[in-house]
């Protein structure tokens, strides 16, 4: 009987030191769980506050003024519908420009090497078409640095153009480049193995010998944009153009000869023609620029859809066909 009561006791506890361990472990695991849920939060909260913040940012970058003030607006970097310059932040700027009451004129500063053409000819369009709606309000190109191609191309939709002595003005003309790898190839021995549904489906394929016929068809093409562009620029400028052949040719001036030729029509920066030409030397920047949060969220868009691209890709290469 004795000996039996000491089992029981040893058992008993065993038992509870079992238990207790029990109850520690878990108590240890609930905190790991608590602080790890603790720390989520806490970044979600941080995340949240940051792109309130930034948020706030971009919206105050989009303030206008009040008050009689010469309306800016920024044309400055590459003209595409995913780069610096694009028609739909343009469109958000002039709006807004032309719907503070103050506003007694606007100053397009212009610093742009170009791009594309067809963003160009809506940002010119738009300009136009504000203009009929407020003729009482004028507007002014002003060029820094360059104003070259697709930057002129929206420069000649101002009632002036102002620039500096050492400025680059003009290249009025298109170009579509590229390379060409067949000779190449066969110095490496590579044979290009290439099938479309469609004659002119591989047209400018850099990896196939030129075909005249296309080549010609996209020199028609390209001519027929670059004198859309000449139409555009003789509107805008009407007789003050000195017409020569090398005007449309693709040459550019610095602004000294851009003035002389008719493509500009006198020295100044905007402090200037605000000062002198408006009469409104309050400057307020209607220019929209694209947000940090903006911003983050285009490329993150796109480096989620390049990866969905590429799995999609994979794909399609692993059935043993290439779409294009």
């Amino acid at each position: 009987m004795a000996i039996r009561k000491k089992i029981e006791k040893k058992i008993g506890g065993h038992w509870e030191r079992e238990a207790l361990e029990k109850i520690a472990l878990s108590a240890l695991g609930e905190q790991k769980i608590a602080r790890r849920w603790s720390i989520f939060f806490k970044f979600i909260t941080f995340f949240y506050l940051f792109l309130i913040l930034f948020l706030a940012f971009g919206a105050m970058q989009k303030k206008g003024g009040s008050g009689n003030h010469t309306a800016l607006i920024e044309i400055s970097g590459v003209i595409g519908e995913k780069d610096e310059v694009n028609a739909k932040d343009f469109f958000e700027s002039i709006e807004r420009a032309y719907d503070s009451s103050g506003t007694r004129g606007i100053i397009l500063k212009i610093n742009s090497p170009g791009g594309s053409p067809v963003q160009a000819g809506m940002i010119n369009d738009e300009i136009k078409r504000q203009k009929k709606l407020h003729p009482h309000i004028p507007v002014y190109a002003v060029v820094e640095d360059i104003c070259a191609s697709g930057g002129y191309y929206i420069a000649v939709a101002a009632d002036e153009i102002f620039v500096d002595k050492a400025s680059i003005v003009g290249s009025i003309g298109v170009l579509m480049d590229g390379f060409g790898f067949t000779e190449t190839m066969k110095k490496v021995g590579v044979e290009r193995r290439l099938m479309t549904a469609g004659s002119n489906k591989a047209i400018l394929d850099p990896f196939s010998p030129i075909n005249i016929k296309q080549q010609a068809f996209v020199q028609n093409l390209l001519n027929e944009i670059h004198q859309q562009f000449i139409e555009v620029v003789k509107e805008g400028r009407g007789s003050r153009l000195k017409e020569s052949q090398e005007m449309f040719s693709g040459l550019f001036w610095n602004g000294e000869s851009a003035v002389k030729i008719g493509l500009a029509d006198g020295f100044g920066n905007y402090d200037f023609v605000a000062r002198e030409i408006i009469k409104a030397e309050s400057v307020v920047d209607f220019t929209t620029y694209e947000s940090f949060a903006d911003r983050f969220a285009r490329k993150f868009g796109a480096s989620l859809g390049s990866s969905m691209n590429e799995s999609l890709r994979t794909a399609i290469l692993n059935q043993k066909l290439i779409i294009k």
